[in-house]
């Protein structure tokens, strides 16, 4: 038996095997056309005479001018040369009935673009160009870091759109603050309104006043959206007990938030209305990452030991934690004490998380009092100091917290002069704006700004502030996965804004 299986091995290996498949009529045509390129490319007549039928004749007309060459005269046109490093060749489509074909291709050179038309037709010998049709064109030339921004209403109606994810280029999630969780196909200019959401939400809708934050806030895919259709969403619950920050989980199916778990409820509850944080992210870890505000208005209402300070209290807070809500063995050990999932502290109002995919560094920005507004990068186990220091005023001008002697903190990488109100911000990877490439974009609620920030590893290096003379309240800056650049401005008439550079 042990015989009969070496000689089987030793067959299988010497001999060639004849099971693959047949080239089809669609490769036999692109393997002419391709032998047409390499001719063209390098000055072949060899190439380009095998790929060309000897009836064949090719035609342009340019200039108000008819010329027709005959396969000879073409191919004397030709003389052998280097094929140039800047030559594209690609075929745009084919067309096949029978042993009759067409195709279109295209010839990039440096200054030109060369636009083919080829009636194809099969013989005994193969497939062979029998004529060709051409035009050609000079490339536009422009200069690629050239910007000239201009915004384009793509949405509006949105009921204070707080954040937006994007399922694909076309369609997107968006959440806003006092209204409804939809989905939007840019496309086709649908909105859907998505049902399920929690109805322990509290919202401002039916009792506003003046700086009231409660709402929805952050949606976020899973990073395996596509296979397990799981979003994240953060917002301000209320119950008997009061209003605080809650995060839940749910599969997004029909146009329908089900399964919903619950994965973070930042008690203590409070009637405060004010600083409820929700910021989310996933870091390249795999982790949701997100911000949980510390609730008061004022710095006279802090206890003994400030909230954002006490361990204890979930308030004031950046968290980390799995998809399920179970707490990553390798987070950082604040004590026994301390809550679940605890990640940094000293956080007064953060909203805007992002993550920087050039370094895998989550920033986030910091709402300040009276100024005081920071751009700050996310450490585990880092203090970034609230209300023990602050870039800025406290509200409460006598407000003097007792110093705790143990305590280190961590400076803000910015931090500005005047009220910005920071909000969703994005570290810019597209080609629109290819000067733009690897900046952070930073949206402000305060004087409605949107910043341009240039950074260098973990410095920012300089600031530039846009549309100074066109100002919305901008909540979220955000980007499509094909690279284009959007904001959510911050209104009853809520807008969805793609911004586009009109100097390509």
């Amino acid at each position: 038996m042990k015989r009969v299986i070496l000689l089987l091995s030793l067959l299988i290996t010497h001999f060639p095997t004849f099971s693959q498949d047949a080239p089809t009529e669609r490769q036999l045509i692109e393997n002419t056309i391709q032998a047409y390129f390499d001719g063209w490319a390098t000055g072949d007549t060899v190439k380009l005479g095998k790929a060309m039928h000897e009836s064949c004749h090719l035609k342009n007309y340019r200039d108000g001018k008819f010329t027709l060459f005959s396969k000879r005269q073409y191919l004397n046109l030709f003389k052998p040369h280097k094929r140039p490093a800047n030559l594209t060749t690609r075929i745009v489509s084919v067309d096949i009935t029978d042993n009759m074909g067409s195709a279109k291709v295209e010839i990039s050179t440096e200054k030109d673009l060369f636009t083919d038309y080829f009636n194809l037709m099969k013989t005994n010998d193969g497939w062979f160009i029998a004529d060709k049709v051409s035009t050609r064109k000079t490339h536009k030339t422009f200069d690629v870091n050239a910007i000239k921004a201009e915004k384009e209403t793509i949405l509006d109606g949105l009921k204070r759109p707080w954040s937006i994810a994007f399922m694909s280029e076309d369609e997107v999630l968006i959440s806003e603050k006092e209204g409804d969780l939809v989905k939007f196909n840019l496309a086709k200019k649908e909105k859907i309104i998505i049902k399920g959401f929690p109805t322990d939400v509290a919202d401002s809708i039916a009792f506003y006043h003046p700086g009231d934050n409660s709402g929805k806030f952050e949606v976020v895919l899973d990073p395996d959206f596509k296979n397990n259709n799981f979003i994240y969403l953060s917002y301000a619950m209320q119950n008997a007990k009061g209003k605080t920050t809650k995060i839940i989980r749910a599969r997004l199916q029909n146009d329908s938030l089900q399964q919903i778990k619950v994965l973070f409820v930042a008690e203590p509850y409070s009637f405060d209305r004010h600083h409820y944080g929700g910021g989310m992210v996933f870091g390249s870890d795999g982790k949701l990452y997100f911000t949980i505000g510390e609730r008061l208005f004022s710095e006279k209402n802090e206890p003994s030991l400030p909230i954002a300070q006490n361990i204890e209290d979930k308030r004031g807070k950046i968290y980390r934690i799995n998809s399920d809500g179970s707490i990553p063995e390798d987070n950082p050990n604040f004590g026994d004490k301390a809550a679940r999932g605890l990640y940094a502290m000293g956080i007064r109002a953060a909203q805007g998380l992002t993550l920087n995919t050039t370094t895998n560094k989550i920033w986030f920005s910091e709402h300040g009092t009276h100024q005081g507004d920071e751009i700050n990068i996310l450490n585990e186990k880092a203090n970034y100091g609230w209300p023990m220091k602050t870039t800025g005023k406290y509200r409460f001008a006598e407000f003097a917290p007792k110093p705790i002697t143990e305590n280190v903190y961590t400076d803000p990488v910015w931090s500005w002069l005047h009220t910005v109100a920071p909000t969703g911000l994005h570290f810019y990877s597209g080609n629109e704006f290819a000067a733009w490439k690897g900046n952070l974009i930073v949206g402000g609620l305060s004087r409605g700004s949107l910043w341009r920030m240039v950074v260098d590893g973990e410095t920012i290096k300089s600031a530039e502030e846009l549309f100074a003379d066109d100002r919305l309240r901008i909540r979220k800056v955000a980007q499509s996965p094909m690279g284009k650049l959007y904001i959510l401005s911050d209104e009853m008439n809520g807008k969805l804004i793609r911004l586009k550079n009109v100097a390509l």
